[in-house]
Order: structure tokens, then sequence, then C-alpha cells
């Protein structure tokens, strides 16, 4: 079965200049994947919108649930049913993929899927939802293509519309106090400073034609004071201004950060299972460029607006011949960066995707480091960061070859107007249209025009790109939290009693059944084992049972409550855990033991330790309880880490408490030390494990071997 999944791969090198599409023809957009496994739904998307029905990630992801195995060939298909297209798999020779219709979906190094959109002079194209549009070599292509193809084409019944789910600039200042009342403070401060701003050019004209042309010390001295005056009030507010802005965008910052981080941290425990590390971190990093924006953007953009409109409108009083030169000048900068805006966009895009990939390789090594010095990989894993830091790099180089070649041009056009001006000036002075001293103020004007023009045209495209980071943030903002608002709760009593009511799980439509019709039921008090061998759904039904997953039929009751009419987060405060993944925070092992309750019971934290048989260890390190520790750095051993992960789910006092494999790094007598301690408390127990004085201690076994998933 062909699998749709996300294998890293480095983009050839791409001249920016070869991105630029100059022809006119449609292109095919580039939607780029954001779970490790949506190659498939990427690719589809992309065929759907270049026909006319726009759609993204985020709109499909609502009915067309992708699982952590990504998605077949036959899914695919029945996917873009969904959306009008007819489709066509077929096995294509590397000789015939000319004959193919475009664009259409590649089978990709046995584990992928991209789009191929063209065949030129320059290569074959292809959209590659993990990296973006890439132009291969055909022995590059030869070494990735697997020879199989689906075709997508509109069918009768497609209709062409807008269906994409995007996150709108309006959405992330809805909670964010302070904001209208700062901008209205900028906009007036920038007004006053500009207004100063307009008056200068004065100072130079009054000078040469009335002080000079008749040697009037006097009103030199009145211009002079007048004008130093002004100049001086507009370093004040300029100041002042500056000042504002730091702590409004402290302000923003902040309130923006903590309101997203709230939601993303209230993501479901699948957001964080499909995605890598470094990516979600990118993504929460394109927060910097919004604030940017807000914060100074959208005053500086209405500003350098309306400063180039009054200067317009000042420069032709002066003279009309000379104005339309400069507007015309400012005209063409405008579309050389249109230009140049469609692949700066996409260049900018790579980078960013880069940029978390090769953040992903790095925070991936060092937490694996063990597992890589054990195999000697480090020269291995060296080259793998390498090669995506290096990409980093280049992209950075095909932005800075864009940017070099964007303002060369843009000097170039400034550079000429500047000559026509001058020479069409003097032209003007010598008829008797100006003066002197009239031609420098218009000079003057001409360069706060340049200026805020130029300084408007690039907030203009800088919020053109900021649908790129909004577009990215979506991912985090549009998915939806865990359950919080029910208000149903468990009734008081200290050990629970849990029921499973044909429960069944599986991760998408079109994916096998993890867990099928599963039925039991536990008592107050008790203690049950689950067993089987791995694979079974063991460790997936603890997910369940702890509210990590939602069952996809049948419920789950505890004390006679569904937990699905609880809020997560009241629910879970009755439970303790011990999960084979389990890590400890940067702080103190007492903090750890505590979950870093500031009022935390000393004397119970002792007892649960005692409990869970790690006191004498604890006691026994140089700082005791006050022991840094952390994900990655602690010098306590497997056996240490699970006794502590124990007694941190013991401190919870909970009504249920569930133990994944939570001995088996423990030696006989630890073990049955803690299984005798924990068997006095009482509390409803329900553990996974294969060691047989383990399963032995529990009350009753659930063998998940006898209910196989059909």
């Amino acid at each position: 079965m062909i699998r749709a999944q996300t294998s890293e791969r480095m983009p050839s090198s791409v001249k920016p200049l070869e991105l630029l599409s100059l022809s006119g023809r449609k292109q095919v957009p580039m939607i780029m994947q954001s779970e490790v496994a949506e190659c498939g739904l990427a690719s589809i998307a992309m065929i759907s919108s270049y026909y006319g029905n726009k759609v993204n990630i985020a709109s499909l992801r609502g009915h067309m649930i992708v699982g952590n195995q990504g998605m077949n060939l036959k899914q695919m298909m029945e996917a873009s049913v969904k959306l009008g297209l007819t489709s066509r798999a077929i096995q294509c020779p590397m000789e015939d993929i000319k004959q193919l219709v475009l664009p259409c979906i590649l089978h990709w190094e046995l584990d992928h899927f991209v789009v191929l959109t063209g065949i030129s002079k320059r290569g074959i194209h292809v959209n590659d939802p993990a990296v973006g549009k890439r132009i291969l070599t055909l022995s590059e292509f030869s070494n990735s293509y697997t020879g199989i193809v689906l075709e997508l084409s509109p069918s009768p019944s497609f209709k062409k519309k807008d269906q994409r789910v995007v996150i709108k600039i309006s959405q992330m200042w809805e909670h964010i106090t302070g904001l209208k009342r700062s901008l209205i403070s900028l906009l007036l401060l920038s007004i006053v400073m500009q207004s100063a701003a307009l008056l200068s050019p004065y100072y130079m004209q009054w000078v040469v034609d009335n002080v000079l042309m008749s040697n009037d010390k006097p009103l030199l001295i009145v211009l002079a004071i007048g004008f130093g005056g002004l100049s001086l009030i507009q370093i004040v507010v300029q100041a002042f201004r500056s000042w504002l802005i730091v702590r409004f965008s402290s302000a923003i910052n902040i309130q923006m950060g903590a309101n997203l981080f709230h939601h993303l941290i209230r993501l479901p425990m699948t957001y964080f299972e499909k995605r890598h590390i470094g990516d979600v971190v990118s993504r929460f990093s394109s927060i910097n460029s919004i604030r940017e924006l807000l914060t100074t953007g959208i005053v500086e953009a209405v500003i350098d607006g309306l400063m180039a409109s009054v200067v317009l409108i000042m420069m032709y009083l002066y003279s009309p011949i000379l104005t339309f030169i400069v507007f015309g000048a400012a005209l063409l900068t405008f579309f050389i960066q249109l230009l140049f805006y469609f692949p700066n966009r996409r260049i900018t895009e790579e980078s960013i995707i880069a940029d978390a990939n090769e953040n992903s390789s790095f925070l991936e090594t060092f937490r694996g480091i063990q597992t890589i010095k054990l195999f000697s990989h480090e020269t291995i894993r060296q080259n793998n960061w390498l090669n995506r830091y290096a990409e980093v790099i280049n992209s950075d180089i095909r932005l800075g070859k864009l940017e070099i070649a964007e303002d060369s041009a843009i000097n170039l056009i400034f550079s000429l107007e500047m000559t026509i001006v001058v020479y069409f000036g003097a032209l003007v002075v010598m008829e008797g249209g100006l003066t002197v001293g009239m031609l420098l103020a218009f000079m003057a004007y001409k360069n706060q025009f340049t200026t805020s023009i130029t300084k408007f045209i690039d907030k203009i495209f800088s919020f053109k790109l900021l649908a790129l980071h909004l577009e990215r943030l979506s991912d985090i903002t549009l998915e939806s939290r865990e359950r919080s608002n029910e208000t149903r709760v468990l009734p008081q009593v200290h050990s629970s009693s849990l029921k499973v009511e044909n429960v069944s799980f599986r991760y998408s439509d079109n994916t096998e059944w993890v867990v099928k019709d599963l039925s039991f039921e536990v008592k107050p008090g008790e203690c049950v084992a689950i067993t089987g061998p791995s694979g079974c759904g063991k460790t997936t039904l603890m997910k369940l049972l702890l509210g990590l997953q939602t069952p996809t039929k049948g419920k789950i009751y505890v004390d006679g409550v569904d937990i699905q009419k609880l809020s997560l987060n009241d629910y879970r405060k009755h439970l303790g855990s011990v999960m084979q993944n389990d890590k400890l925070l940067s702080g103190t092992l007492s903090e750890n033991l505590t979950m870093f309750d500031p009022d935390y019971d000393y004397e119970k934290m002792l007892k649960c330790c005692e409990q869970a048989n790690v006191l004498d260890d604890i006691q026994s390190l140089p700082m005791g309880f006050n022991s840094l520790v952390g994900d990655m750095g602690s010098n306590l051993s497997g056996g240490q880490l699970q006794r502590i992960f124990l007694a941190r789910a013991l401190y919870k006092s909970p009504k249920l408490l569930f133990l994944d494999e939570s001995t088996s790094h423990l030696d006989d007598t630890n073990e049955d030390i803690i299984n005798q301690n924990v068997s006095k408390l009482n509390m409803t127990r329900i553990l996974i494990a294969h060691r047989k004085e383990t399963i032995n201690s529990a009350d009753r076994i659930i063998d998940l071997s006898h209910i196989s998933p059909k």
C-alpha cells in the first residue's frame, strides 16, 4: 500500500530569476503541508485550486481527516471526488512523462507525493509540499520518481469557488487592550513630526531668495531661530514617539504572545503528535512579523501615504511638469516591486520552511544525542544538520540576489529621475518659471516624496507578505482546543468506577481500527491489568481513558458520567498517570514532584516519595530535593525516573491511577515494595504491563489479544 508521508528533502539550487513568471501562464499554487503526513492532501489542494476550487489545508481537514500514516492512492482518489475532480491512477515510465495531463500528482521516493507542474529547458518543475517549488534535472527526477501518477481533472459537478480558511489580521488584535488608543497616539505624534518636516524646505527657499538676494542678516537670524526651534520640537516629538513605540511594542508583544501560547498549549495531543517541533516553533515565531507591522507598520503606512499625497500637491504647486516626472518614477518603482513580489514571497516561504527544518534537525539531534553517540553517528548527523543549515543559507542567498536585483532597478530609476528633474528644473529656472530657492525647495520636497512613497510602497508589500505569516499562524489559531466549557463534575469520592462501552478508535475513516468494540467495567478501588502483544492498542486505550484521544465510537464513563461531557482540564485533575514518554521539566526535583505548585505540601511530597520508594535516592543527592533536573540534563537512572514519575502522580491524590509500563526499569525488589505501597492506597488503578510480577499484582486482567480489531 502506497502511503503519503513527509521525508525530509533538500531542494535543488534555484536561481531567483528562474522563479519569475512573465509569460502570463496560469501557475499551480504552492500549498505547503503542515502535518508530517499531509503531502497527499496538500497535493490535491494544489490541483483543485489550480482549476478554480480554491482550498487550503485548513479548509480540507474538516471533512478529510488524514491518519498518522498519511493517505494512499485509493484514499486520495476518494478525497478528490469530494472536490468535484475525476481521477485516474496510472503507471508512467520516464520517457512518457511529457504525455501526462498537467498538473498531476507523482508518487515520490516511495513515501511522499508531489505535483508535477511543467517541463521546460530549465528542467522538470514540481511543487513539493514539504519544501516548496523545485526545478530538477532529469537525473534528480529519475532518482525520486516511482513511476506512479495520479491525474486529476474537473468533473461536470466541479464548481469554481473560494473555500480557503485563513485567519484575518483583525482577529489578532481582538483581545489586545490599549491597541486603538496607542495607534491614535502614534498617529497624532507622527502628524506633528511630518508637519514640521513639510515646513523645512521653505527655510532654504527663503534664505536663497530673500536673504542672499537682499543681504538681510536680521531676517536670516529670525529664520534660523524659527526653523531651529521647529527642528528642536521635531526631535523632541520624535524621541517621545520612539519611546511610545518601545512601550507599545512591548505591550503588544506580550499580549499577542500570551494569547497565542494560551491557545497553543490547550490544543489536543494529536496536534503535536503530527508535527515537527521545529515547524511549530517556526509558526509561533511568525507572530513577531505581525507584531512589528501592528505596532509601527499601520501608522507609518498611513502617515507615509498622507505625507506623499500632501507633498505631491506642494510639488505640483511649484511645477506640474517636474511633478509628473517624479510621480512617473514612483509609479515605475511600484511596478518593479510588484514584478518582484511573487518570487520574493515564494523564496521567503521557502526560507521559512528551510529554517523550520533546520530547527527540527537541531532539536532532534540533541534530544537523541545518546542514541547518536552509541551508534557513532555524529558525522552522519552533522552532515544531516549541515545540509539543512546550508539550505537556510542558500535561501538567504537567493533572497539576497532578488533584493539586489530589485534595489538596483529602483536605484537606477531614481538616479535617472534625479538627472532628468535637475535638467528640466534648470531649464524652468532659466526661463523664469522658478527661482533658484524655489527649485531647491522643490528638490527638498522631491526627496521627502521619494522617501515617503518608497516607504509606503514597501509597507504595502510587507502587508501582502503578512498573509504568509497569517497563513502559517492559522495552523495554530484555527485548530480547535480541547473541550473546556462543559459544566458536569465528578462525584466527590475517594476512588472512581470506570466503564468502557463499545469503544472503537481509528485515526481516520480510511485507516484500520486500533481499538474495536471494546467493553469492560472497573469497580472503585479495583486494580486492572491490561495485557496483550505490542501494537494491539494498549497505550491507545490508555490515551482514550485519559482524554488524550477521543473515541471514534462508543462512550467512556467515570462514576457514571460520560467523560465527553466533562471539561478535560477538570477531569484530569482527578487522574494520576505514568506514561512511557513522560518528561521532567527544567527546575528542581521538588518543583517537578509537585508540578511547580507554589504552595506545595512538603510532608505530602515526602510521603509520596516514600510510597514510590524513591525518597532515599533523592535524599542521597548532594542537593536533595533542590537538585536541578530537566528534560535532557539529569544523572537519574531509568528506574529512578520511573519512581519519581510515580511519586508525582501520587502527589495529585488521584481517584484513578493509570500506569503504562511504569515499573519496566525496576528490579523485582523495588517493584514488590511499590506494588505493596500502592495497593494500600484507596484509588482505582489501570495498568499496562508485560512482566508477570506486575500483572499478578492486579485484581483482574483484560487481555486485548483476544479482542482483535477488524
